[in-house]
């Protein structure tokens, strides 16, 4: 089977992180590593597009000093990247990542439209492919506060115990992190084209009608531990947005209540206002379960009897979290969607 070669320009941001452990798990598909830095070094930039079918360019700024500077400077990715793909003479099928935002007069969304626009007459002169995606508001897990979506400033704020504040109450078109990058790899097997293709959202709420929900979710689930009734997709998606920002280090094991009397002791592991089961399994001394992550299960771990080592590894980085438990201390950890994770019986029994 003939691999597609995918690169992704922007790889360590919001989207390109979750693009890339997306791709990943598609059959057929080789990434092209990218690393930030290739824009300041010509050669690696040469190399990187010479060895791509597919570029997807999502590298860009958000905020800067200026408005004219952050304008400026996406504008100067794109040339940069014509540059390299007209110096290679190669023509890789190029997706751009434009927003709703080219509809408004702001030097962000005119720096989305002329890159798009500058690579569209690029594509035409070197009778290649090029996908312009109009892109609605985009949330999800491990966003950036005060960067990427006013969901992201909302979810670090509660967690954190700060109060956020709507400044204006409007109506937010969204679509998740997961279905863009579902579409992009769509556009990418199919080699559909179009200078501007207008992505649906899959959700749309008021400002107010979100901030609710994370209420809900930071009342029932960070403080009660309550998995709350999701009704439908978008809730299910913001759930697990929202339980990326909680600080994992610091909030677990989260200790269970015991209730003892000469019977012996009962403990309740796990409300749920959605579905979903509570089950246990058996461990022999020294195995290890596990070593896979989810992408949308919601999953808690908790040890009845014995002693258990826990691990957490987010994808994509190096950092791996270590919790001990035991059933001397009943605690629970709650597994985040894309951490890969196991679970090691080191006691006797």
């Amino acid at each position: 089977m003939k691999m597609t070669r995918i690169g992704i320009t922007g790889q360590a941001g919001f989207i390109g992180t979750h693009l890339f452990n997306f791709l990943k798990t598609k059959k057929g598909v080789e990434l092209i590593p990218f690393e930030d830095d290739y824009f300041q070094l010509p050669e690696q930039l040469k190399t990187f597009v010479r060895s791509c079918d597919v570029i997807v360019h999502l590298a860009a700024v958000n905020r800067c000093n200026s408005e004219q500077e952050l304008h400026d400077t996406n504008v100067r990715l794109v040339v940069q990247l014509i540059d390299a793909m007209e110096a290679e003479n190669v023509g890789p099928h190029v997706i751009f990542s434009s927003s709703t935002q080219e509809e408004r007069d702001n030097l962000y969304g005119k720096s989305k439209r002329e890159g798009r626009e500058l690579l569209a007459s690029w594509a035409r002169r070197k009778n290649t492919r090029f996908t312009g995606l109009i892109i609605p508001n985009v949330y999800g897990p491990f966003g950036r506060p005060f960067y990427n979506s006013v969901l992201a400033t909302f979810c670090y704020q509660l967690v954190h115990e700060k109060q956020p504040q709507i400044q204006v109450d409007g109506s937010l078109k969204m679509i998740y992190v997961g279905e863009l990058a579902d579409n992009i790899f769509q556009i990418a097997a199919t080699g559909k084209t179009g200078k501007e293709l207008h992505l649906p959202h899959t959700a749309e709420k008021k400002v107010s009608e979100i901030l609710h929900l994370l209420q809900v979710y930071k009342d029932l689930y960070f403080e009660q531990g309550i998995i709350p009734q999701l009704t439908d997709s978008f809730e299910y998606n913001l759930f697990n947005t929202f339980r990326s920002f909680i600080d994992y280090k610091s909030y677990y094991p989260v200790i269970l209540k015991q209730n003892i009397d000469d019977r012996g002791s009962f403990i309740e592991v796990v409300k749920l206002m959605t579905g979903g089961q509570v089950s246990f399994s058996t461990t022999k001394p020294g195995v290890t379960r596990g070593n896979h992550y989810h992408t949308r299960k919601i999953e808690r771990f908790v040890v009845i009897r014995g002693e258990a080592l826990i691990q957490l590894r987010r994808i994509g980085t190096d950092e791996i979290l270590e919790f001990k438990l035991s059933s001397d201390q009943p605690a629970y950890i709650d597994i985040p969607v894309w951490y890969t994770h196991n679970l090691k019986n080191f006691g006797q029994d």
